[in-house]
C-alpha cells in the first residue's frame, strides 16, 4: 500500500499545474493564494513571485508554508490531494540557473515561455521561490492524513 500511495502522489503532483500555498505573516494571519509551479523531485517545488506579493512578504517574515495540490474538477467524493509541509524561501542565487531552467522546462512543455536567470533576478520584477518538503501527506479511507514518500527517499513524510 505505501507504494501506490508513493506512486498516487507522483500522479498527483505530475498531473496538476497548480498549487495552494498557505502562509502567514507575523500576526499569523493566514493567507493562501495559487500558484503555477515546477516540481523538482518531487521534494522542491518552484514558482515565480513578485517579492511584494502578500505571500512572499509572508515567506519572507515566516519560512513555513503548507501546500496542497488536488484536482479541483473532481466529482465529489472521488478527489484526492497531496498535503505538504514545506520551508519556503526564494532560491538562493547560486541555485537560480538550475532551479530555472527546471522551472522553464515545464513551463514550456505546458505550452509557456521559457525562463532565463536575468527574467527572475533583480532588476526583472519577479523571483523565483522554492518550497522544499519537510512532509508529504495523502488521506487514507477515513480522511486522516497518512505519511507518503513520492521522492522515494525512505523516508515516510518525505
Amino acid at each position: 500500500m505505501t507504494q501506490d500511495r508513493a506512486a498516487l502522489a507522483r500522479t498527483i503532483i505530475d498531473a496538476n499545474g497548480y498549487l495552494t500555498l498557505a502562509t502567514a505573516d507575523t500576526d499569523g494571519r493566514p493567507w493562501a493564494t495559487p500558484v503555477w509551479f515546477a516540481a523538482d523531485r518531487y521534494t522542491d517545488f518552484l514558482w515565480l513571485s513578485r517579492t511584494s506579493t502578500r505571500h512572499s512578504a509572508n515567506i519572507a517574515a515566516r519560512p513555513q508554508v503548507g501546500i496542497v495540490i488536488f484536482d479541483s474538477a473532481a466529482p465529489i467524493g472521488s478527489g484526492q490531494g497531496v498535503y505538504i509541509e514545506a520551508l519556503a524561501e526564494p532560491v538562493p542565487a547560486a541555485q537560480t540557473a538550475a532551479a530555472i531552467a527546471i522551472y522553464s522546462a515545464r513551463s514550456v512543455a505546458a505550452g509557456g515561455r521559457e525562463w532565463q536567470v536575468s527574467d527572475v533576478a533583480a532588476p526583472a520584477a519577479f523571483r523565483l521561490y522554492r518550497a522544499r518538503a519537510t512532509a508529504h501527506y495523502l488521506l487514507d479511507d477515513h480522511d486522516s492524513r497518512v505519511p507518503v514518500d513520492p521522492a522515494g527517499t525512505g523516508k515516510a513524510g518525505l
